[in-house]
């Protein structure tokens, strides 16, 4: 019996512990068939959204039209985003180990209405790394003003086994300055635990600049930890 679906997934890790699923099929029968149901049956640390529909006139009406027919050789992409669930989401050393993200439960009809139904087996995705520490962004404004400072929000997570001591240093770039008292201590810092930090900066260089020169030391280690590139922000010049 020949199969008549070429199921692909694709993973994508997001920062913010997001999962997005992208999940190609493909038509490999001679007939057109008409996709049922399509859906993703997620795991039980993660609750599931999908986003295979747009909002039109107050309706939600599906990405491929109301005619959702796949023809012969024919691929079809739907996409998934996997968020942790609050209680695993708050532990930062449970989701980075989790591989299993859930099975997609398929439905068909063929041409004289015969129904046909594939369920895959788990799906695993690679587990992102993030090594010792893991600097993430919670808040960033898009646009900001040409040599006006701004601020940002930044969440400093112990992702290893052992109490870290850290110290932040925050070195300038060609178009991007750093507000504020650099070598400050942050103080210890448990295993799992998590503190956020609220810094200012401000950019001498109009257009799309980087956030770069964020450094943590681990003095028990010895140990730096260099972060650039964190995200990028948009400088115009300010109305006057």
């Amino acid at each position: 019996v020949l199969k008549p679906l070429d199921v692909k997934t694709k993973f994508y890790n997001a920062e913010t512990d997001e999962v997005f699923l992208e999940a190609q099929i493909q038509n490999i029968t001679t007939s057109p068939m008409f996709m049922e149901k399509v859906s993703l049956e997620p795991s039980m640390m993660y609750n599931v959204a999908e986003l295979n529909t747009v909002d039109t006139a107050g309706e939600s009406e599906s990405t491929f039209g109301s005619r959702t027919y796949l023809q012969p050789m024919d691929t079809r992409q739907y996409l998934y985003c996997l968020k942790p669930k609050q209680e695993f989401a708050e532990k930062a050393g449970v989701i980075k180990g989790v591989t299993v993200i859930g099975k997609l439960d398929i439905v068909w009809k063929t041409n004289l209405g015969e129904r046909g139904r594939l369920q895959t087996s788990q799906l695993q995705r690679m587990a992102p790394g993030y090594g010792d520490v893991r600097l993430s962004l919670e808040t960033i404004p898009d646009t900001v003003n040409l040599e006006e400072p701004f601020d940002i929000t930044c969440k400093i997570t112990n992702c290893s086994e052992r109490t870290m001591d850290l110290v932040l240093e925050m070195c300038n770039t060609n178009s991007i300055h750093w507000c504020g008292v650099s070598g400050r201590q942050l103080g210890k810092l448990h295993p799992s635990s998590s503190l956020h930090l609220a810094l200012t900066l401000l950019s001498s260089v109009q257009g799309l600049q980087s956030v770069s020169g964020l450094r943590l030391t681990d003095t028990f280690l010895k140990r730096t930890y260099e972060y650039d590139d964190i995200a990028q922000v948009c400088v115009v010049s300010s109305e006057v």
